[in-house]
């Protein structure tokens, strides 16, 4: 059937001067069933009580199509419950705005006004209200108007299945799976008298990613939407000593704290000019010299992060534990709390020229800015650790890195990018760049920092939100929207996370 031709689409608040044509609407919709229309006072009362739920969709001046709901409290109804126990009542007393569902109890198109995906700017719509009213979810108990010519060969469950594997056709099923509904239970008896159905129903659920669960006790601080990171490409050269040093990272603190970022991260050994003070003395011995400044470094920077307003990575530094050396790092976050995190993975010069052992402490940092994860330089190329913190619902990732060769870099940036694809999350690298002559096994430099994200149509194309300038000290600053994780999470092109065949394969923590 030819589409008719529209110049004008409106969305529109229902009111009782729309009844009449309302009527019509409804008794041509449903094929001129008895009863099949709302009665006049229960029209008024859905207005009276959900104004903003009742919408009617006009073309060219007619009422075209039409959407009803009201706001349930979800635990209140009955797993197994039927249409008659949500409308019975023409008072609509079951209706409390202080719930936290959208219950759609009718929506339609009319015939000769279909084809013009009509429908889908009534879900849109009621999608939009949940989101503006902050409802966990949409329910509504769907038909399934193709089921009787099945219903001796499959259940109601089986059919759900192959209407959804497309096996089996059905408008109204297909429909809602297409606007992202997903079936949740079977209602039996539901709407009687719907032979078509077999008196089943689909309880159909849309999820509200933004939904966040009302908290009446007073929180310390909102966790931001928009993080702006701020990355050091730090610079390796001679230092008078720990005093200098510190000096130029604080320089660097107030600078990206100028440009008011959330989070300043430094590079992996960012503090290594401290070992030329003991360039004479045996590679593992300098490096055992040069962790003994890992407490005082930490202290400092915590004490910045306060004074600077801003959560600083402290990159990485050696340190001694029990007679066993460690690559580590520490949050310090602008409330003055300081945590812990160590590399998983050293690299086999570490091990072999310093005497440097494996960490096992992996885990997710809460933030004012959502939950991190930190991954040190070698770390970033074993994507478990990755997938694992992203399991604890990591946003971001930060990777302090060092490498000296450009291929060393290009490991563990094309891994980061990887890591930003598959975990559906950002990732942020920092390294040095430049050259110590004077201290052993830390030569040259070569760094690129930058941000990189997932790649879908909210995210650049290339997946690269910003990137400094290559082997040049610099500050690189950038905004990434954790909102926008949510809805890729749900709704992207793909859905790395969502689509994991957890039946076919699993990841999990060895317990030591």
């Amino acid at each position: 059937m030819e589409s008719p031709k529209i110049e004008n689409i409106e969305l529109k608040f229902l009111t009782l001067r729309d009844y009449e044509a309302l009527k019509q609407a409804t008794i041509q919709s449903y094929g001129g069933l008895p009863n099949s229309y709302w009665k006049i006072n229960e029209i008024g009362n859905l207005i009276d009580i959900f104004p903003e739920g009742q919408v009617v969709i006009m073309a060219d001046g007619e009422i075209a199509g039409c959407a009803l709901s009201i706001i349930v409290d979800y635990d209140e109804i009955e797993d197994q419950h039927t249409y008659k126990d949500i409308t019975d009542d023409p008072t609509f007393s079951i209706h409390n705005p202080d719930g936290d569902v959208l219950y759609g109890i009718d929506v339609f198109i009319r015939p000769d006004f279909r084809g013009l995906r009509l429908g889908r700017r009534l879900y849109d719509y009621r999608k939009e209200l949940c989101e503006n009213l902050n409802l966990k979810s949409i329910v509504f108990g769907g038909r399934m108007p193709n089921y009787h010519l099945h219903a001796g060969k499959v259940t109601p469950k089986q059919y759900i299945e192959k209407v959804k594997s497309r096996q089996i056709e059905d408008p109204v099923l297909n429909f809602q799976i297409s606007n992202d509904f997903h079936p949740v239970r079977v209602l039996k008896g539901y709407l009687e008298g719907d032979k078509a159905s077999g008196e089943f129903a689909v309880l159909m659920e849309w999820d509200n990613i933004y939904f966040t669960k009302p908290d009446k006790k007073p929180k310390p601080s909102a966790i931001k939407s928009v993080v702006r990171l701020g990355l050091i490409q730090w610079q390796m050269r001679s230092y008078s000593g720990l005093e200098e040093l510190m000096q130029q990272a604080e320089y660097f603190i107030d600078s990206v704290a100028g440009y008011r970022c959330d989070f300043a991260m430094f590079p992996e050994f960012f503090n290594a000019p401290l070992m030329a003070e003991y360039n004479h003395m045996s590679e593992p011995d300098a490096i055992r010299e040069l962790a003994k400044y890992t407490k005082k470094i930490t202290e400092k920077l915590s004490t910045l992060s306060i004074s600077y307003n801003i959560n600083i990575i402290t990159g990485s530094m050696p340190e001694m534990v029990r007679g066993k050396l460690y690559n580590v790092g520490y949050l310090c976050r602008r409330d003055g709390s300081v945590e812990r995190y160590e590399k998983i993975h050293v690299t086999p010069d570490e091990a072999k020229v310093w005497g440097m052992v494996n960490g096992n402490s992996l885990k997710t940092f809460d933030t004012d800015c959502g939950k991190i994860g930190v991954l040190i330089c070698y770390d970033s190329e074993f994507p478990e650790l990755s997938r694992l913190l992203s399991d604890e619902g990591m946003d971001i990732l930060f990777v302090p890195f060092l490498t000296d060769t450009q291929n060393g870099y290009s490991r563990v940036r094309l891994c980061a990018q990887a890591r930003a694809v598959e975990n559906e999350c950002y990732v942020a690298i920092a390294g040095s760049v430049g050259n110590l002559p004077k201290v052993h096994n830390m030569d040259i430099q070569y760094a690129q920092s930058a941000v990189f994200t997932p790649c879908d149509f909210s995210f650049p194309n290339n997946g690269i939100k910003a990137e400094a300038t290559p082997n040049t000290e610099m500050i690189l600053v950038a905004d990434v929207d954790l909102d926008l994780l949510r809805e890729l999470h749900t709704f992207g092109a793909v859905r790395n996370l969502k689509d994991r065949r957890k039946d076919f394969y699993r990841l999990e923590r060895v317990k030591k």
